[in-house]
């Protein structure tokens, strides 16, 4: 889930926005549009850009192939090619990515900026999707030289981690949920340590919004204990001031 930041490094985790890979063609649906898919996510992940070959190498075909489909998703200005012959993501993602959740992101930005650079920690916004947990916002705050992040669109199980317990907590009760479920839908925040990285301590917040929005919170992360149980009250201030904004 998490890389350290000394100057910054990008996280190591499988899970993230880039996930998914060239075995997405095997499940059912179109192979075609699972591989552009794919190569948009790799172009998208890749801030550098990639050559037609590079794509082909990561979603495993012929380099015509990749072309052909970098070509398409050029066509909807998805990805672009600049003049180093690399393909690099286009403005045709500010428009997918505006239109998901009304703006979600960019509406959460200012607020969630704000709480990162006072506490000094990494703060994220994440949703409950099927039966997992998304980071859809993470934020370093700028002061800070070492500081832990991971990728925006990484995924995890929605029963672990700080996070994913105040997105269960947000939810109805469950027959067999875990007492630390029941018990951050009483007090309204949650600690957990180690669930998802190894000594890492997390903090989270449920954001409340009105159905169908799903659901939401705020959450800490941090190698020092002390540091999420002080972000705690400021978190909770956060929570309830994005619940106003988005509902």
């Amino acid at each position: 889930m998490t890389s350290v930041k000394g100057p910054r490094r990008q996280g190591t985790g499988t899970t993230g926005a880039g996930s998914g890979g060239a075995g997405s063609a095997t499940l059912p649906g179109s192979q075609t549009l699972a591989r552009g898919l794919t190569a948009l996510q790799s172009v998208s992940a890749t801030p550098g850009g990639l050559t037609v070959q590079q794509v082909a190498d990561q979603i495993g075909v012929h380099r015509t192939i990749a072309y052909r489909l970098l070509a398409t998703l050029a066509q909807f200005n998805l990805v672009a090619r600049n003049e180093d012959g690399r393909y690099r993501p286009a403005s045709g993602l500010a428009t997918l990515g505006a239109a998901f959740d009304n703006n979600l992101r960019q509406l959460c930005l200012p607020r969630l900026r704000a709480l990162a650079d006072e506490l000094g920690t990494t703060v994220s916004l994440l949703i409950a999707e099927g039966d997992q947990q998304v980071a859809v916002a993470v934020i370093v705050p700028t002061h800070v030289s070492y500081q832990l992040s991971f990728h925006e669109g990484s995924r995890y199980s929605l029963d672990r981690g700080a996070a994913g317990i105040a997105l269960l907590a947000s939810m109805p009760p469950k027959p067999g949920e875990r007492d630390l479920v029941t018990l951050t839908r009483e007090r309204g925040w949650v600690i957990t340590h180690g669930e998802i990285e190894p000594n890492t301590y997390g903090l989270a917040v449920a954001v409340h919004r009105l159905p169908p929005s799903p659901p939401t919170c705020i959450n800490l992360i941090s190698h020092r204990q002390d540091v999420v149980e002080r972000g705690r009250d400021a978190a909770l201030t956060a929570a309830e001031d994005l619940s106003k904004l988005l509902n």
